[in-house]
């Protein structure tokens, strides 16, 4: 495979990491709040830390189901999420899956078509750009909502950028990741 080939795919790629360390933050943050915070009404599209990490884990595990070509019914939710440590335990898997998957792609697939519930199909390459902003929309969201709480919002969009090696050391290393995996 020809470098500019290969390039094609590492921004799904540095996306899939991105929001991996970014969950973990967000989860580790939650799971640092204090009794009933996470669950307090505030304002947001859904109006809770918890209710808002709920969806993003529902769609995503619905956006799973898309790629692997089943269908998949949104209204049902899998697992327990009665605290942060245990929505933050099904977090992980889920973002490993993306980040394996979009390890595996090749430039080839890019354009496979995947059959949505929407109208049509989306080709793969547009379908996962929606899966990662859909997710940066809301993590946006959760990051605002902490600023409310007593555990300051931590940062996390700096990831992929050369110069915040320094920044993302422990988290890489909680992960088990080298600088050449993070970009790769």
């Amino acid at each position: 495979m020809t470098m500019q080939a290969e390039l094609a795919c590492r921004p799904l790629r540095q996306l899939a990491r991105n929001a991996r360390l970014a969950n973990a933050r967000l989860d580790r943050a939650c799971i640092a709040l204090k009794p009933g915070e996470w669950e307090a009404e505030r304002t947001s599209f859904f109006p809770s830390l918890k209710e808002t990490m709920i969806h993003l884990l529902d769609a995503d595990r619905w956006y799973i189901g898309l790629l692997r070509g089943e269908h998949p019914d949104l209204a049902t939710p899998v697992g327990s999420r009665a605290t942060p440590a245990d929505f933050a335990a099904e977090r992980v898997d889920v973002d490993d899956w993306f980040v394996a998957f979009c390890d595996r792609l090749t430039p080839g697939e890019l354009s496979r078509r995947v059959t949505i519930h929407l109208p049509g199909t989306e080709s793969l390459a547009d379908l996962l750009l929606h899966i990662f902003t859909h997710g940066q929309h809301h993590r946006g969201q959760i990051h605002a909502m902490l600023s409310g709480t007593s555990i300051a919002p931590p940062q996390i969009d700096e990831f992929i950028l050369a110069g915040c090696a320094e920044d993302r050391a422990e988290d890489l290393a909680r992960l088990g990741w080298s600088e050449a995996q993070l970009v790769r």
